[in-house]
């Protein structure tokens, strides 16, 4: 079973994560997944944070000779930022450290830093932010790239774009996936959006936020193309590929929505007009949809169509002109404590989003196909793909 797991605090020395389960033999393209890391870093609106780091990738375990070897991966990415907070965040404790320890509070309203007090018993929120912080998802992005390059194995490719920024959106434009997957070609990511006009938009819509020194969410949407039917199951409720894809862009930092293909819209339309009507094409011997509302899943089960998960992110919680907090001492109402931040992360939280639904891919694709060397999974998915052409 495909399984993965990050450790690491935002400001501390690294960011690990462990990916096990994949087959021996599986190529891994290094560069690709540096690149990944650097999609995630880019879009208007970014923090200085981003200008600090420089995520690289290095893999310590699992790898030889530019192959897997069926043991598990682990992947290093060195926080930059370490050198300024060493002291702050430092592992052993000694007075050097105390007298330059960074604690924040009072907690931000939208963060995790209240709960997380709450629950752990601190008074202050930088044990708790440290963890919660977005940062976090550089250690997904890397595993998710592998995820990525084991399904491109089999013709399958994930892109993400953002369809809208605060209240200026995309409107009812399908874009073809050749057009989003081009994106990733583009010099700068911008606001990685499929129309010109509507990402100037956008960028006016980030302007404006950073003006008036707050944030600003929107929406992405991830699709994925070539995927085979059958992937996922009816049997259980949590063998449902639906709501696994839901759980794990649900578990993106400041998503606080998922779709799957047209959900939302269909919620309020009748039948007739929401279902994926089906044909048949005999000279490619498959069976073929007039639409795609469903977003490629019926049932909890890949149909062969273009899978489509939308996630809705809120906007950032710390905000450089702070909301109305509570201090943990006096129990007075103070403002919340500001904690360099972004403006806009809906580009990147896109790209969080494609790792995140190549992890469940991937996992769901070994669970059907099986094989400890990717010769023998291919060999399996191929047997399948010619039952499919046959039924």
């Amino acid at each position: 079973m495909l399984r993965f797991q990050t450790t690491g605090e935002s400001h501390g020395q690294a960011l690990v994560a462990i990916l096990s389960g994949l087959p021996a033999g599986l190529p891994i393209d290094f560069g690709y997944v540096d690149r990944e890391l650097k999609r995630r870093m880019g879009g208007y609106g970014r923090g200085g944070r981003m200008k600090i780091e420089s995520d690289t990738s290095q893999f310590m375990s699992g790898v030889r000779h530019g192959k897997t070897i069926g043991s598990p991966l682990t992947i290093l990415i060195e926080n930059r930022d370490w050198q300024n907070w060493r002291d702050a965040m430092a592992v052993e404790d000694n007075p050097e450290s105390r007298a330059k320890y960074k604690p924040l509070s009072p907690p931000r309203p939208g963060h995790a830093d209240l709960a997380g007090c709450l629950k752990f018993n601190f008074r202050d929120a930088r044990y708790v932010l440290e963890r919660a912080s977005a940062r976090e998802t550089a250690a997904r992005v890397a595993v998710g790239a592998v995820a990525k390059l084991f399904l491109r194995e089999f013709s399958t490719q994930i892109a993400s774009h953002v369809v809208a920024i605060g209240r200026v959106a995309l409107g009812a434009v399908v874009a073809p996936f050749e057009t989003i997957l081009a994106l990733r070609d583009r010099e700068e990511i911008v606001l990685n959006c499929v129309d010109l006009e509507a990402e100037a938009r956008m960028k006016e819509e980030v302007d404006h936020a950073l003006r008036e020194r707050d944030t600003v969410g929107g929406i992405f949407e991830v699709v994925t193309h070539g995927l085979p039917p059958g992937l996922g199951s009816c049997a259980q409720w949590d063998e449902r590929l639906d709501g696994q894809l839901a759980q794990a862009v649900m578990s993106i930092q400041a998503v606080k929505g998922v779709e799957l293909g047209a959900g939302i819209e269909a919620a309020t339309d009748f039948g007739s007009d929401v279902h994926d009507e089906i044909g048949y094409d005999r000279e490619h011997s498959r069976f073929t949809r007039k639409s795609n509302r469903a977003g490629g899943l019926e049932g909890g089960i890949t149909n062969g169509e273009d899978l489509v998960v939308r996630g809705y992110v809120k906007p950032i919680s710390t905000l450089r002109r702070p909301l109305e907090s509570v201090d943990f001492d006096t129990r007075e109402s103070v403002k919340a404590a500001y904690e360099r931040s972004d403006v806009c992360v809906v580009p990147a939280a896109g790209v969080v989003a494609e790792s995140m639904v190549a992890l469940v891919l991937a996992r769901a694709f070994l669970e059907k196909f099986g094989g400890d060397s990717l010769g023998e999974t291919r060999r399996n998915f191929d047997a399948y793909r010619e039952q499919v052409r046959r039924f």
